[in-house]
């Protein structure tokens, strides 16, 4: 602590690393624990584990790089919103989807969405101003899928939008203060 006595003691990057492991590790054994539970509503194979997995050890890579990128507490949390709207995103679609059900080929336009996520932090090399600017393009293109949701009769698909459209927005915030923050702006 300093001498502002505002100020508080944040939780080490280690102890952020075992929170988020930890985390994702005691979510994979839910769906199993809820089919002991309810046989019909939850019904998961071994590919389902796998998919699983794959995809929390994916989100946790991407947090894992982003305390790596930066040390600002602005720059993780908007990565952590970012891996998180993308997840759900991800296992919203595999789930149930969002443009009529988890089959409908339509669905795949939020491939789109992530893949302008994916370049843009590429191109933007991981820099908080470029990071924003990444997240703006994204929210702007998940927009696009609400419109075009909506066009082909999918109130879901519009509705949704505005909820990751505002998380993609929110993210993009987080990466702009973290750029004021370090002079990129």
């Amino acid at each position: 602590m300093t001498g502002h006595g505002h100020e508080r003691a944040l939780p080490t990057k280690h102890v952020l690393r075992a929170l988020l492991w930890g985390g994702a590790g005691m979510l994979l054994p839910l769906p199993w624990i809820a089919m002991q539970f309810n046989s019909t509503e939850v019904n998961w194979d071994g590919f389902d584990f796998l998919v699983f997995g794959t995809m929390l050890a994916i989100a946790c890579g991407a947090c894992e790089l982003a305390m790596w990128a930066s040390r600002s507490h602005a720059y993780r949390f908007a990565a952590a919103i970012a891996v998180g709207t993308g997840f759900a995103l991800v296992w919203i679609n595999l789930a149930v989807g969002i443009i009529g059900s988890e089959n409908n080929a339509e669905n795949l336009v939020y491939a789109g969405v992530l893949a302008v996520a994916a370049i843009g932090a590429a191109f933007a090399r991981l820099r908080p101003a470029g990071m924003a600017r990444a997240m703006v393009v994204t929210a702007s293109v998940h927009a696009l899928t609400g419109v075009y949701g909506l066009a082909i009769g999918s109130i879901e698909a519009g509705v949704s939008a505005v909820v990751f459209v505002a998380a993609w927005l929110a993210s993009a915030w987080g990466f702009h203060r973290a750029a004021r923050v370090v002079g990129q702006d």
